[in-house]
């Protein structure tokens, strides 16, 4: 890895006006890092706003989170690592250096924020949010032996193992697929305790109901689809 690596961050967004500064503005300056924003159909000022910040604008206009990563990924310029983080200001951007610590350090391949062994504000892990994720990786460590606690989507990965991964969900079973594939194809992997506050505005996920079935089922699918997948060959990258 070049000294010091080249880092990327990918920001999905959805009408993030009264965030998307906020997050933009505690992206550690130290990093360096090339700023992508990925527009998933916003009406308002979002991508004004964070044009005006700095940022690169991707125009995804597919809904769905997964478009949007991938979408992102698609405009990287070959960078060694890659962060994705939320645009809602419920992260804390300033950690990202904890994240990306690890695999700077040769130690791992990704690294999951994980706000279950950080700390959160009261409120800002929905109830629903908290089973799902109690559940999603329970099933993931009977099913893979991979230990998570999260499926958070502040997270940062080689660039070369993100393309092996070969990412393909398009909404809500992305970060679940990224996980269970890493497990899959023995990356090593780990986690560091990330801070979570309640996010600015409503989730277009755990906000509603609705939206929290599709994501739910959404994210069983990918688990028990990949359970039933042949097992893909490791290469040289060694197990967590």
């Amino acid at each position: 890895m070049r000294s010091p690596p080249r880092i990327s961050v990918v920001i999905p967004v959805f009408n993030e006006q009264e965030a998307i500064q906020n997050v933009l503005s505690d992206i550690p300056g130290h990093l360096n890092a090339d700023v992508v924003v990925v527009d998933n159909g916003s009406t308002d000022r979002t991508v004004e706003l964070a044009r005006r910040m700095g940022a690169r604008i991707v125009h995804e206009n597919r809904r769905g989170y997964g478009w949007a990563c991938l979408a992102g990924i698609d405009a990287l310029e070959k960078p060694d690592i890659v962060v994705f983080l939320d645009g809602d200001y419920s992260d804390y951007p300033n950690e990202m250096t904890h994240l990306v610590k690890p695999i700077v350090e040769g130690c791992a391949d990704l690294v999951i924020g994980s706000r279950i062994l950080g700390n959160r504000e009261v409120g800002a892990l929905l109830p629903q949010a908290r089973f799902g994720n109690w559940l999603a990786t329970w099933l993931i460590r009977r099913l893979f032996g991979a230990r998570f606690t999260d499926l958070g989507p502040f997270r940062a990965i080689t660039y070369p193992a993100l393309l092996r991964l070969e990412m393909q969900d398009k909404t809500f079973g992305w970060t679940v697929e990224m996980q269970v594939k890493a497990a899959r194809m023995k990356l090593r992997f780990l986690e560091a305790p990330v801070s979570y506050r309640r996010r600015i505005g409503v989730s277009k996920i755990t906000g509603t109901v609705s939206g929290t079935i599709r994501a739910g089922w959404k994210i069983l699918y990918t688990i028990f689809s990949y359970k039933l997948r042949k097992t893909p060959e490791s290469t040289s990258l060694a197990p967590h």
